[in-house]
C-alpha cells in the first residue's frame, strides 16, 4: 500500500500550536537553518508513519528537500518524490495537481494520499479513474496530522 505524504500542513502544522519542544535530543539537520519552521515537525511522527506499514512516498512541493530536511528529523529512510510533471494541460475543474500524477504513481496498486487539500473533486476523480482502493484523507492545515487522523488512517487499512 503506498502512502502519498504532502508536508506543508499534513506534517509542518500552520496553526499557532502548541508544537513538540525541542529538546536538543535529536540533532537539527543542517537544513533546518534553511527551513526555521522545521522543529513544528514532531519527530514522533516518523515512528507513527511507519506503524502503519504503508510504503510512503513524498508527494509534495518539497520535492527531494524533503529527503534531505525531513528524513532525518523524522527517522526515517530515504523515500521516493513524485515529480511534479510540467504541463500546461487543465485538469477537470476544481481537481488538485496533484492528483492525476499521484494516480498515474500508483499505476494501479491502492494508495493513502494524505494532504491538507483534498477536496471532493479529487474523490469523485480517482474513484472513477483509479481501479483500486484509495483513500483521499485530508489534514487539518491548522493542526497538521494528529492522533485522530491516524485512527482513521488505521481503520481504513484495517478493512
Amino acid at each position: 500500500m503506498l502512502l502519498f505524504l504532502d508536508v506543508d500542513g499534513v506534517l509542518l502544522p500552520f496553526g499557532a500550536g502548541p508544537y513538540p519542544v525541542y529538546d536538543g535530543v535529536l540533532p537539527l539537520p543542517a537544513a533546518a537553518a534553511e527551513h526555521p519552521l522545521l522543529t513544528r515537525v514532531d519527530p514522533a511522527l516518523g515512528a507513527r508513519l511507519t506503524s502503519l506499514g504503508c510504503e510512503p512516498v513524498w508527494a509534495t512541493t518539497w520535492m527531494d528537500d524533503a529527503n534531505t530536511c525531513l528524513t532525518p528529523w523524522l527517522g526515517l529512510p530515504r523515500l521516493p518524490v513524485v515529480d511534479w510533471p510540467e504541463t500546461d494541460e487543465p485538469g477537470p475543474p476544481g481537481l488538485h495537481f496533484k492528483t492525476r500524477p499521484l494516480v498515474a504513481w500508483a499505476a494501479g496498486r491502492p494508495f493513502v494520499w494524505v494532504d491538507d487539500e483534498i477536496t471532493d473533486a479529487d474523490r469523485t476523480w480517482v474513484t472513477a479513474q483509479h481501479p483500486a482502493r484509495a483513500l483521499l484523507h485530508r489534514v487539518n492545515p491548522q493542526q497538521g496530522l494528529t492522533e485522530r487522523d491516524f485512527t482513521e488512517l488505521e481503520e481504513w487499512l484495517q478493512h
